[in-house]
C-alpha cells in the first residue's frame, strides 16, 4: 500500500482583519497517498483555496501540522521549505503565463530560477511541450494561444521541476466543458505516466467524478466528510455531500407521500428492468423523482430516488426486492 505523501493534522487558519479574527479552517484532517488524484471540493467560501496554501506552507497555519513525506513543514527553514515547494507545483485558474515570454521560454522559466543550464532547460522544455500535446506552439506567445492551450503550457512549466505534487486550484474554471475535458485527461495521463500525486480543488462536482478516486468536502472551514468517491456518492452521510450529489432536488415538485428510496447501481446493474419488474410484480405504481448517470473514476455509477406507495408494508417489501436484487439502497426521508 502506497505511504501518504501528504497529511494534516488537526490544522486551523485564522484571519485578523480590523481586529477582527475570522476562522476560515477548523480542525482539518486528512492525507493523500503517493500516487493518488485527490480533490478536495466545496462551495466559494468553504476555505478550499486557503487549505491549498496550507498544505505548501504559501499560508501559515495558525495551529496544527503540515507533513510532506513525514516532515513537518512547520518545523522547516525558509530554505528548506523552499526545497519542499519545488516538490509540490501549482497551477491556477488563471494560467499565469508570463505575457512577454513565449511558451517555451514560460516552461524555461522556473529551471532559469534554479540555473539549470540553458539548452539543458531548453531540452526539458521541448518534452514537456510534447506530453501536453503543444510541441508544435512553443513559439507562440500566450496572446496566441486559447484558454485550454494556455493551461496546458502553465501544466508543462509546473511540470518543469519534477514535482512529486501537482496542485491544481481551480484549474479548469475559466474552460469551457469541452476544453476541460482535455485538460482533465491530460492530468489522468500525466498521473499515469509519470506517476505524480496530484491534489484537485475545485467547486464541480463533475471535475471530481471524472478525474478522482479519492475526494474530501469542505464544508464552513471543516472536512463534512472525506473517502472513497465511489462510496461517498453510493452512501453520502454529510448534508453537504447530498447537496452536490443533489445539485437539482430542491426543484422536484412536493407529492404526497413522503417516503422515498434512493437506489444506486455501479454499471454492473439496471435501474429500468429491475423497477420495471418490480412495478410488475407487486401491481403498485411509484414515481420517478430524479434520475441520472455520472462517469466516476472511469466507472459508470447512477442513482434514482423514487417515491414509495403509501402502504408501509408494499414499501418495505419493495426495498427487501431491490436488495434482493443486490442493488445498493437507502430509505430517505425527503429530498426536497
Amino acid at each position: 500500500m502506497a505511504e501518504d505523501i501528504i497529511r494534516v493534522e488537526n490544522l486551523h487558519k485564522s484571519f485578523v482583519s480590523h481586529n477582527k479574527s475570522t476562522e476560515v479552517l477548523q480542525g482539518i484532517d486528512l492525507s493523500v497517498k503517493a500516487g493518488e488524484i485527490y480533490g478536495i471540493i466545496g462551495k466559494s467560501g468553504a476555505g478550499k483555496s486557503t487549505l491549498v496554501r496550507c498544505i505548501n506552507y504559501l499560508v501559515k497555519p495558525s495551529s496544527g501540522k503540515v507533513l510532506f513525506e513525514g516532515t513537518d513543514l512547520g518545523e522547516l527553514g525558509s530554505r528548506e521549505l523552499n526545497q519542499v515547494r519545488h516538490q509540490m507545483a501549482m497551477i491556477f485558474q488563471q494560467f499565469n503565463l508570463l505575457m512577454q515570454r513565449n511558451a517555451l521560454k514560460n516552461i524555461c522559466y522556473p529551471l532559469e530560477i534554479t540555473r539549470v543550464p540553458k539548452e539543458q532547460a531548453k531540452q526539458r522544455a521541448m518534452e514537456l511541450l510534447k506530453l501536453v500535446g503543444m510541441e508544435t506552439r512553443a513559439n507562440a506567445y500566450p496572446a496566441e494561444l486559447s484558454g485550454g492551450q494556455k493551461q496546458r503550457i502553465a501544466i508543462a512549466r509546473a511540470l518543469a521541476s519534477n514535482p512529486k505534487v501537482l496542485l491544481c486550484d481551480e484549474a479548469t474554471s475559466a474552460l469551457d466543458p469541452e476544453t476541460t475535458k482535455s485538460i482533465l485527461e491530460l492530468l489522468r495521463d500525466i498521473n499515469h505516466k509519470l506517476g505524480i500525486t496530484i491534489v484537485v480543488i475545485t467547486h464541480e462536482m463533475a471535475v471530481i467524478e471524472e478525474l478522482c478516486s479519492k475526494v474530501a468536502i469542505i464544508s464552513d472551514g471543516k472536512i463534512a466528510e472525506s473517502g472513497d468517491m465511489a462510496q461517498i456518492f453510493m452512501h453520502p452521510q454529510s448534508e453537504a455531500a447530498r447537496q452536490l450529489i443533489f445539485p437539482n432536488r430542491k426543484s422536484i415538485p412536493e407529492m404526497r407521500s413522503r417516503r422515498y428510496c434512493r437506489i444506486v447501481f455501479d454499471g454492473r446493474s439496471s435501474f429500468e428492468p429491475v423497477v420495471a419488474n418490480m412495478v410488475l410484480d407487486f401491481g403498485q405504481a411509484v414515481n420517478i423523482m430524479f434520475a441520472d448517470t455520472r462517469n466516476l473514476d472511469g466507472m459508470a455509477v447512477g442513482q434514482m430516488v423514487i417515491q414509495l406507495p403509501d402502504n408501509p408494508e408494499v414499501a418495505l417489501r419493495m426495498i427487501a426486492y431491490l436488495r434482493d436484487k443486490q442493488i445498493s439502497v437507502e430509505e430517505v426521508s425527503d429530498h426536497a
